[in-house]
């Protein structure tokens, strides 16, 4: 932006490493926000700032564009020579023929990944019984209570009431390990007849759609309670209007897969999308409608929905870890934090959730 000087505006020196550019960028955010009582048009132009000082390349090519006479002094632009040359046009639109490659998610610093347990036996939700914990101190208890009879000599009167309240105790005790056996066996005939499958439902032809379901399988599966589903229909609809979805105890995630232009993307709770600081007119997502629709179907979840976005051409994206209802997102930054947020229940499968979940999913026909 001419006029401008970026590092002034992030307040960093000409030398300043990405670490310190990005905090300087976060801290300055927070206060230049327009919900925070900024001006839109400054903090765009602060995006624009770190957006360009980010990126070697333009920032390289920033830099060389300005003519600085010493520290303090305001620069002036200077514009490359023209050399004569006349070269082809490059393309900045989509490549038909790109296909993003698969992306590579470092796993080092990813707490989740290496504090869940991933021989967790899977637990139904709600629960069918009270659970072996309790069943088995019913047990213990009632084994305890009845070893007095055997080593206290107690009077007949004393015996008798004693033998009552042991007979009490059984009963209570035969009661809650009958509600565990058969709270076993409705969710070992759950596991049978309906969770059988991990995955349910199939992509389209999309290379992004693609390219996320061997995201979701490659590392979500890690905790034993996520269920993946592909191609999901809003209510009353026949079509695949959701992406992706994963379900884990009673949490859900729905996911869109774009291919779209390299960049940096941000986005606004309204649903306004920025690309490089700029408004994104490239595409757009349904997901507000369907966050509001599964949140009326499945009240009782905790519902989140992530962009995913791919490039469509040779180029990197990028995404802020913004606080917004629709949040795009790298793959990356998708296993980190909704991983993170899914092992809140690592094992645990919401039974009426799951059911509503696979009547939904619409096959693809191809």
């Amino acid at each position: 932006m001419r006029g401008v000087d970026y590092y002034e505006l992030l307040g960093v020196g000409r030398n300043a490493s990405q670490a310190e550019i990005k905090t300087a960028y976060r801290s300055l955010a927070k206060v230049m926000h327009p919900d925070a009582g900024g001006s839109s048009v400054t903090f765009r132009m602060l995006q624009e700032a770190y957006d360009t000082l980010r990126d070697p390349a333009r920032r390289r090519d920033y830099d060389r564009g300005w003519g600085f006479t010493r520290p303090g002094t305001r620069p002036t632009a200077t514009r490359p020579p023209r050399t004569g040359r006349v070269g082809r046009l490059r393309n900045f639109g989509e490549d038909p023929d790109f296909v993003p490659p698969k992306p590579a998610v470092d796993l080092g610093g990813i707490a989740w990944w290496h504090l869940v347990d991933t021989t967790q036996r899977v637990r139904y939700a709600p629960v069918a019984g009270p659970g072996h914990a309790p069943a088995l101190a019913a047990l213990c208890g009632w084994f305890f209570l009845l070893l007095p009879v055997f080593a206290v000599d107690f009077s007949p009167l004393t015996l008798g009431l004693w033998l009552l309240v042991v007979a009490a105790a059984a009963v209570a005790a035969f009661r809650l390990v009958k509600r565990y056996v058969a709270a076993v066996r409705v969710d070992r005939e759950f596991a049978a007849a309906v969770d059988t499958d991990v995955v349910h439902g199939t992509t389209d032809d999309r290379a992004c759609e693609r390219i996320t379901a061997d995201v979701l399988s490659r590392y979500l599966t890690r905790l034993p309670g996520v269920r993946i589903f592909h191609g999901l229909a809003w209510p009353d609809s026949v079509f695949a209007d959701i992406d992706h979805a994963v379900l884990c105890g009673r949490r859900l995630v729905l996911i869109e897969s774009k291919s779209w232009l390299p960049g940096h993307y941000t986005a606004e709770d309204d649903g306004t999308l920025w690309r490089n600081g700029h408004p994104f007119r490239g595409g757009g997502t349904r997901l507000h409608r369907s966050l509001a629709l599964y949140r009326k179907l499945l009240p009782w979840l905790d519902i989140r929905t992530v962009l995913l976005v791919y490039p469509s051409r040779a180029g990197e994206v990028t995404a802020d870890d913004v606080d917004v209802l629709v949040p795009p997102m790298t793959p990356a930054q998708f296993v980190e934090e909704i991983g993170d947020w899914l092992a809140e229940e690592p094992a645990t499968v919401d039974r009426e959730a799951y059911r509503v979940l696979l009547g939904r999913v619409v096959p693809i026909v191809r």
